[in-house]
């Protein structure tokens, strides 16, 4: 058996057995290892599997192992070298960091938590947060005020610009979590929420939300894309989005002129596109 098809065992083992797992050292030990593997990007939530029609696979026993960690945990202060104080589950501290980890935590009130990855080149800017369960690969920013929710899975040379807010999700365990591929922008002020995946080198642009019930209007190839119950909504390679709306047609609405939503597919990268990105190299 593998060292991951052991540690599954272990992890679904000790899951099973509800609140009376609290207090267990072989327990608490599945749990830590499993930690472990996650901080060391060995092992994630969601791994790239060419076979499968996403492309994804989801690790939900990766996912019961996270909640095995919150089952596990007291309640514990925590403090740090600058005075802050926190109290939270024992099993889930913040991150900390050197100069080896290759990872630049700018100074200003961002936290990582224990069980997140941040690959070497990673740069974190104040405020932002990481969950746990989160995977940033190398080379990606995490601007002021960006959030990696827990689970979420982000590419390479990705930029979350400031304000950008990538959903987490622990349960269902099965549901895909929010998926960023390689060189993908993410603009300020956007939303991508409930297991989107957005492939590679697409352009969303600020203020752009994204949903399972958000269907996105594709006016290059003339298709809309929805999620269903089999499958999330994805944004295809090197599409660019921005917020658009459409008008309401039915009742009230179309009587008060009012309109929702929809986000627009208006071009896909070109050199245009690819020369208003190169200060994203400069800056790391």
């Amino acid at each position: 058996m593998s060292l991951s098809g052991a540690l599954q065992e272990k992890i679904e083992h000790w899951f099973a057995q509800g609140a009376a797992v609290v207090g267990n050292a072989e327990a608490e030990a599945s749990f830590f290892e499993l930690r472990g593997a996650l901080e060391a990007g060995t092992l994630r939530s969601a791994e790239p599997d060419a076979s499968l029609p996403l492309g994804w696979r989801v690790n939900a026993w990766v996912k019961r192992g996270i909640l095995l960690g919150f089952r596990l945990g007291a309640m514990t202060e925590m403090g740090c070298t600058d005075g802050l104080s926190f109290v939270d589950k024992g099993t889930y501290p913040a991150r900390r960091f050197a100069v080896t980890d290759g990872v630049r935590v700018v100074p200003g009130g961002s936290s990582v938590r224990s069980g997140a990855y941040l690959a070497k080149g990673v740069v974190v800017m104040p405020p932002a947060y990481v969950n746990v369960g989160a995977y940033v690969d190398e080379g990606t920013m995490v601007d002021s005020h960006a959030l990696v929710g827990s689970c979420a899975q982000i590419g390479k040379r990705v930029h979350l610009s400031a304000a950008a807010q990538i959903g987490g999700v622990l349960e269902p365990v099965n549901a895909s979590p929010v998926i960023i591929e390689d060189d993908a922008l993410v603009g300020g002020n956007t939303g991508v929420y409930e297991g989107t995946v957005v492939r590679k080198r697409a352009v969303i642009a600020a203020g752009t939300v994204l949903t399972r019930g958000t269907p996105v209007y594709d006016l290059v190839k003339g298709e809309v894309y929805k999620a269903t119950s089999e499958a999330p909504l994805v944004i295809p390679e090197g599409a660019v989005v921005v917020p658009g709306s459409r008008s309401v047609s039915k009742g009230k609405g179309a009587d008060w002129g009012l309109s929702i939503a929809a986000p627009v597919i208006v071009k896909y990268r070109d050199e245009k596109t690819e020369l208003s990105l190169v200060l994203e190299d400069v800056l790391r």
